[in-house]
């Protein structure tokens, strides 16, 4: 047990790659009969034996902000395993694809890449195991997640999603994602605070940073005042294209 402690310790403060690791089973420290660092049995946690790994660990090491980047490193790095995407944000582009992946990085059961992988369009002949290796670590509940708004103007793209895995969830940026995603409802209107410099809404400042985070310069501009006539001939040149995309997802977006 001592050299167990001392382990999660080093894990924790980011100094695990350097050891080696005891064999173990991930979920049987997390849920099993082991003491965690408050002192408390895991199998008397009562509800917490129905959350996923990652939020057992939040929950039982109060001393770490749940947001901040080094902790979500130090664990991610340490424990899970690399998997394939369960959900792609597939577009569209500058339609909020970047604000969405930030905002859903908040939940703790959400993973996900920082930079566009284009695998699916630019990549593809890396091969899928090049693809699997760019993906962080997940826990046993977590979902793994990437972002490339490309892929929704790739005729490739669709095809080579399925191919890799037929249950993979597209989005294009709507609402009611975590509801999509199958997720606890988690990330709501308090995160969030309008940002009247910028436009748009950002981060309220998460636990241990000392200011809010927005997204970069490149997020936000004014939009141009269109003439009525130009809406109306664009309603009527996109609607047979509208119907059909309702007609495929069984949902009316009311953009008529």
């Amino acid at each position: 047990m001592i050299i167990l402690f001392t382990y999660l310790f080093y894990c924790l403060n980011g100094f695990c790659d350097s050891l080696p690791r005891p064999v173990f089973d991930q979920r049987s420290l997390l849920h099993g009969g082991i003491i965690l660092t408050d002192g408390r049995d895991a199998e008397n946690l009562g509800g917490a034996l129905n959350a996923s790994p990652a939020s057992v660990v939040r929950q039982h090491l109060p001393d770490l902000p749940t947001g901040d980047a080094p902790f979500n490193i130090s664990v991610a790095n340490t424990f899970g395993s690399k998997k394939f995407p369960q959900a792609i944000i597939i577009g569209v582009k500058k339609g909020g694809t970047r604000a969405l992946l930030e905002f859903l990085r908040i939940h703790p059961d959400v993973r996900a890449v920082g930079a566009e992988p284009h695998f699916f369009d630019r990549f593809y002949e890396k091969g899928l195991e090049w693809y699997r290796n760019l993906m962080p670590r997940t826990l046993e509940g977590q979902i793994t997640m990437e972002k490339t708004p490309s892929y929704f103007i790739t005729k490739e793209a669709p095809r080579r999603v399925f191919s890799m895995s037929r249950h993979t969830k597209l989005i294009v940026v709507m609402g009611r994602v975590q509801d999509f995603l199958g997720l606890k409802r988690v990330v709501t209107d308090k995160h969030f605070y309008f940002n009247q410099t910028k436009g748009f809404p950002c981060l309220k400042k998460p636990e241990g940073s000392s200011r809010p985070r927005c997204l970069g310069k490149s997020k936000g501009r004014p939009h141009p005042q269109i003439p009525a006539e130009v809406l109306l001939r664009l309603r009527d040149f996109y609607r047979p294209f509208n119907l059909k995309f309702y007609q495929m997802t069984g949902h009316n977006f009311g953009w008529d």
